[in-house]
């Protein structure tokens, strides 16, 4: 795999990220929340039930015996006009919180990547060490069958079979311990990824130039680039503009509350399902009885009333419902007066909040400038140590070059061609190491200025 590969691999299966990712969405339904938090209650609700023996008739308010059932609809609705702008505080501060939220998801794939990043180059560089300790072995074994033909021929004494010998047992020693540096970088490499470590990975070590060693910037110009760029400062700056709103969210509780109301009902009881009569329409009156002269039945008094007629055979539900329809428009007024100090005591802990939030940016101003100062100290130091390397490879490959062709003419000890060797793979090994640290720190700074990190 391609470092690309394994950083993105690393970002799809890392947990704080998919964590961040949640936490963004959670802030997002919170930020839902606040919006409709501006827009009207309306609620429907519907009741019913089925009385025994004496119960009052809510259409004609009559008592009925018997068994009835009622049903009863009701539409309420509700618009609050005013509590002290705590709405608006409170979707900013949400609106806020989102934005934090995005930048703490950005700054979680930060950390993935430079962790990714760092591993996968230790394994280069113990891959390369790896590499160094098997030419550094096969060289020491030729070297002993060379001796062991000279010994053979009595050119050299056996002694220095035995110390050739010895040299290579160490030389495969260092190979076993290469090799458990390269296996142990992979696996840190694997862990890094969240795969296991029983899956098959082999790096693909890129074509890496060394850069100009040269730093053109100061620590304190990276830092006020990299406050621009990255992520964790204004996240934290963010933060603290959200708390401010929540104070002012808090202290809107101060406030009166004023409410638009509205209200619709009805109702229906069972009672009331007989048939109905109203006035005749046309006017037409009829003779009625209304009493008697003298109690005398043969001397009745009569007026005249309206005729009646019946307008239907029953008193249906939705005739009763929509008859017995009542509405209510209003408005609600609210005064804190007293509720326990618990307006007071969450306007103190808002503020305590945003303090909190306030140093945190400090916090995290004075994490970053360290972290910079110390990629640049790393920086300038692994320049200088690969410049030395360089000059310490180059000395000790003459070296070698000298002491093996003395050697050969057996001007030279085998203590003097091995020694010479043995500087020359620690020299390799340091050039190495060098190399990869400078290129890794390199990167880091260049991060920090909001550059991505390739090879």
């Amino acid at each position: 795999m391609t470092m690309q590969e394994c950083v993105k691999i690393g970002l799809d299966n890392n947990l704080s990220v998919k964590r961040g990712v949640y936490n963004v969405e959670s802030n997002r339904v919170g930020l839902l929340s606040a919006k409709g938090n501006f827009l009207p209650t309306l609620n429907f609700n519907l009741s019913g039930s089925q009385n025994y023996g004496r119960n009052l008739n809510p259409v004609t308010y009559q008592y009925f015996q018997g068994v009835t059932q009622t049903v009863n609809p009701s539409l309420t609705g509700n618009l609050l006009l005013f509590n002290g702008l705590r709405l608006q505080h409170t979707y900013r501060q949400n609106k806020m919180n989102v934005q934090a939220a995005d930048l703490d998801l950005e700054k979680a794939k930060n950390d993935v990547i430079i962790m990714v990043v760092q591993n996968y180059t230790n394994v280069i560089l113990n891959k390369e060490l790896f590499e160094n300790a098997k030419f550094q072995l096969n060289s020491s074994q030729q070297q002993l069958e060379r001796i062991i033909k000279q010994v053979e021929a009595g050119a050299l004494s056996k002694s220095n079979e035995l110390t050739q010998e010895a040299t290579v047992a160490t030389n495969e020693t260092n190979l076993i311990t290469q090799e458990n540096q390269y296996n142990l970088s992979l696996l840190t490499l694997k862990q890094s990824m969240q795969v296991p470590a029983s899956t098959q990975l082999e790096v693909v070590v890129p074509d890496i130039a060394m850069e100009d060693l040269a730093i053109t910037q100061t620590p304190e110009e990276i830092y006020a680039i990299s406050t621009q760029t990255l992520p964790q400062v204004k996240s934290a700056m963010l933060k603290v503009e959200a708390a401010q709103f929540a104070v002012r969210a808090a202290r809107a509780a101060y406030y009166p509350r004023i409410s638009f109301t509205y209200a619709s009902t009805s109702n229906y009881n069972s009672a009331s399902d007989k048939a109905r009569y109203a006035v005749d329409p046309s006017g037409a009156q009829v003779p009625q009885t209304i009493g008697y002269v003298n109690s005398d039945p043969t001397l009745p008094v009569i007026t005249q009333v309206s005729q009646v007629m019946q307008i239907s055979d029953a008193y249906h539900v939705k005739d009763q419902l929509s008859d017995n329809l009542y509405k209510n428009v209003g408005l609600s007024l609210s005064i804190p007066i007293a509720n326990g100090l618990q307006t007071r005591t969450n306007v103190q802990q808002s503020i305590i909040n945003r303090e909190l939030a306030a140093i945190t940016v400090k916090e995290t101003e004075n994490t970053l400038r360290q972290s910079i100062e110390t990629a640049y100290n790393n920086v300038v130091a692994a320049a200088k140590t690969y410049t030395a390397a360089i000059k310490q490879v180059s000395a000790n490959e003459e070296a070698f070059r000298m002491v093996q062709q003395r050697q050969e003419n057996g001007a030279a000890t085998y203590i003097e061609y091995q020694v010479a060797s043995n500087d020359l793979f620690s020299a390799k090994s340091s050039l190495a190491r060098a190399k990869y640290n400078f290129i890794f720190a390199k990167k880091i700074l260049e991060f920090y200025q909001g550059k991505t990190i390739e090879y």
